[in-house]
């Protein structure tokens, strides 16, 4: 069952992108329904996929790289849904979830675990933390897709000629609210996942920090949208400056996420 509900998940996140970026080129009403449709029931197949998985093993899949890809590319595509359904920006799909299915096939090429879970990722606090982290890093992920959006925009702009996107994307006005609201929405949920995974290590190792390598690359993130929000709110930094950053910034989650725990790893590297 396991395997039929994930392989479905991918077909329809296949059909979601393939249409997604048909939709990007040929802006058809009938093209953007069957990505919006497609995305829908790829979403419904994976959190199906995720209710199984969890009911059969008794913890949130979310305890190794593979697992963690797959439950990534279910919180894009999540944060992506609600965002779409918000501001009717259908072609942000083309930049979005093209995102989560490469997500998902990349964790196809890590192998599954069959070990058992130290005691410490039985407590409650494994889903509260990591669900936290990655809806955050969803949200940084819709800022970079978005931040994309506007510096293709604004060179067409620049050179004063419409290139093949000029029409089919929104203004920069408006690429410009959409960063600046995900990447609000991000960061306190960054925020939440950090001080619950101190309260997490503090029953588990005795502190509440210790300076791993995940620790110092996760307070680095934080510190990177913060100065976004600052910049933004305080010194007025709007446009282009923005949207670099927010580019800049989900490198750094996919460092924080990725190359963290395959070249640094720690306490919190994946079992």
């Amino acid at each position: 069952m396991s395997r039929i509900l994930f392989g479905t998940t991918l077909f329809f996140y296949f059909l979601g992108t393939f249409h997604c970026l048909l939709y990007l080129i040929n802006q058809r009403e009938g093209i953007g329904k069957v990505c919006q449709v497609a995305t829908i029931a790829g979403f419904g197949f994976h959190t199906l996929s995720l209710i199984y998985s969890t009911v059969q093993t008794g913890y949130v899949p979310m305890t190794n790289i593979r697992e963690s890809l797959a439950f990534y590319a279910w919180a894009i595509v999540l944060i992506y849904l609600i965002l779409e359904y918000r501001y009717k920006i259908r072609v942000l799909g083309a930049f979005v979830i093209p995102l989560a299915f490469i997500a998902i096939v990349v964790s196809l090429t890590f192998p599954i675990v069959d070990t058992p879970l130290p005691e410490y990722f039985k407590s409650a606090w494994l889903g509260i933390h990591t669900t936290l982290a990655f809806l955050a890093d969803a949200a940084f992920a819709i800022a970079f897709g978005v931040g994309i959006m506007y510096i293709i925009q604004e060179r067409q702009l620049k050179h004063k000629t419409a290139g093949a996107f000029y029409r089919r994307l929104p203004s920069l006005d408006v690429l410009d609210e959409l960063n600046y609201k995900s990447v609000a929405i991000g960061f306190p949920l960054l925020t939440l996942a950090i001080v619950s995974g101190s309260i997490w290590a503090n029953s588990v190792w005795g502190n509440y920090w210790g300076w791993e390598p995940k620790e110092i690359w996760s307070l680095i993130t934080w510190l990177v949208y913060a100065v976004y929000l600052h910049a933004r709110l305080i010194s007025g930094w709007r446009g282009r400056k923005a949207a670099y950053l927010a580019v800049a910034g989900f490198l750094i989650v996919i460092f924080t996420f990725l190359g963290v725990n395959l070249l640094l790893p720690g306490k919190h590297a994946f079992q």
